[in-house]
C-alpha cells in the first residue's frame, strides 16, 4: 500500500517552532518532488512549500518565507518542514504529498488537483 504519514504537529506558542515529517511506505520518494500543504478550518487546501527530487530546488508560499525550511533525506526516505517563528495564522492541518511523476516541483506546485498521494495529516496549532 503506498502511503505517506506526517508526524510532528502539536500546540505551539507564537514565535515558537516545530518539525514536521513525512515518511513513505510502499515506495520510495527520491524519484519526486514532494509538496508541504495546509487546511486551516473553513479555507481551501493551500500549497505551502515543494522540493524537488534530489533537494536542489525549494518553493515556498510567500506567507512562510523566511520562517519554513523543507528539506529531504532520501537515503532516510523522509521529507521534512522545520517551522520558526509561528504565528496563530499557521494553524492548520498540514499534509505531505507528491503526485508521483514530476521530479520537478514546477509552477503549478501550490495545486492540489494533480496530487495522488497524500498523507492522513498532522496537526499544528499556533496560541498563547
Amino acid at each position: 500500500q503506498l502511503q505517506l504519514v506526517e508526524s510532528g504537529g502539536g500546540l505551539m506558542q507564537p514565535g515558537g517552532s516545530l518539525r514536521l515529517s513525512c515518511a513513505a511506505s510502499g515506495f520510495t520518494l527520491d524519484s519526486y518532488a514532494i509538496g508541504w500543504f495546509r487546511q486551516a478550518p473553513g479555507k481551501e487546501r493551500e500549497g505551502v512549500s515543494c522540493i524537488s527530487s534530489s533537494g536542489s530546488s525549494t518553493n515556498y508560499a510567500d506567507s512562510v518565507k523566511g520562517r519554513f525550511t523543507i528539506s529531504r533525506d532520501n537515503a532516510k526516505n523522509m521529507v521534512y518542514l522545520q517551522m520558526n517563528s509561528l504565528k496563530p495564522e499557521d494553524t492548520a492541518i498540514y499534509y505531505c504529498a507528491t503526485d508521483r511523476r514530476r521530479a520537478a516541483c514546477g509552477s503549478s506546485w501550490s495545486e492540489t488537483q494533480n496530487i495522488t498521494t497524500w498523507g492522513q495529516g498532522t496537526q499544528v496549532a499556533v496560541s498563547s
